[in-house]
């Protein structure tokens, strides 16, 4: 082989790395998703009780958008205040949405330009583009200032796809920061063990030798899967147990009231209730409420949901 030969192999394998990379960086990643993250959560059954369970602590934890218009209306302050909520990695909207249509002012934030025009076009279409404003960011640095809003929320696992532990520590702080005192904040991420079941499930032949190494410290990253699989896969992410979860969330300085296992035993079962009846969905859908707070269900669960305050 010429000289010229092995430096165009080499310029060869250099672009197929950065290739690879590049389709397992979240931003990118999301980009080329479109709306696929909007239908995900309402994709079938398992997925609707992810969105129907961190919904359902939404309504009990967030502030009365309705009673504080109320409030003023007594007041005769039409000017008064909304109850605003950031929502931090909020790709297309779909909660944004939820809590648009409920009265609260929300900003929305995310990496992804391409999530961020949906979830504009997903307001405008639902008729509450005046109480959403969806803007491109980084929860690593979000660019308000200190006690900016009255809850913040980051569903879904964006805080998963920060994969470095100081950068997610960061990012962590920076939705403290821009909370008022004593406001709940809502944060879910992506377990461990269901990271796991997605390589025995869909890519064992091929990933088999990221179960170890991502076993031992949930980190699902590019360079793994270049050197230990077959250089495809899903975004880069960060997979946790619930120890670890409440334990970084507390060295940020929240007080975490609930630790949420939103799939739990329905977790990965998504094929089997999409062709199960009505009845037989609803049982598993009750079982899912019932376990949701117990601890082992956020460590077996898709994703895991921690209800915190600001101290």
């Amino acid at each position: 082989m010429s000289d010229e030969e092995g430096e165009r192999d080499a310029e060869d394998a250099t672009a197929a790395e950065r290739d690879r990379d590049a389709d397992l960086d979240p931003e990118r990643y999301y980009d080329e998703f479109g709306e696929g993250e909007w239908e995900r959560l309402d994709r079938d059954p398992v997925t609707r009780m992810e969105f129907e369970n961190t919904t359902d602590y939404l309504a009990e934890y967030l502030p009365e958008a309705e009673a504080r218009a109320a409030e003023a209306a007594r007041d005769d302050a039409a000017d008064a205040d909304p109850v605003r909520v950031l929502d931090a990695g909020g790709a297309a909207g779909r909660y944004a949405c939820w809590l648009a249509e409920r009265g609260y002012d929300v900003t929305l934030v995310d990496l992804s330009a391409a999530q961020v025009e949906l979830a504009r076009e997903k307001a405008a279409e639902r008729g509450v583009a005046e109480r959403v404003t969806a803007e491109r960011g980084d929860v690593r640095d979000l660019r308000f200032a200190d006690d900016a809003f009255d809850a913040v929320c980051c569903l879904g696992g964006p805080l998963s796809h920060v994969v470095d532990d100081d950068e997610r520590a960061t990012a962590m702080a920076e939705l403290r920061r821009v909370a008022v005192p004593g406001a709940p904040v809502f944060v879910s991420v992506i377990g461990r063990f269901a990271m796991l079941r997605d390589i025995l499930k869909f890519t064992l032949d091929d990933s088999h030798g990221l179960l170890a190494p991502v076993a031992a410290d949930g980190d699902y990253t590019a360079e793994r899967v270049a050197q230990l699989a077959d250089g495809e896969g899903w975004a880069e992410c960060h997979g946790f147990r619930a120890d670890e979860f409440e334990r970084e969330l507390e060295a940020a300085g929240f007080v975490v009231e609930k630790l949420v296992g939103l799939e739990n035993v329905a977790a990965r079962m998504k094929r089997e209730l999409a062709d199960a009846d009505d009845e037989a969905v609803e049982s598993v859908r009750e079982v899912v409420r019932m376990l949701r707070e117990d601890r082992t269900a956020a460590d077996c669960s898709e994703h895991m949901l921690a209800v915190c305050r600001v101290e």
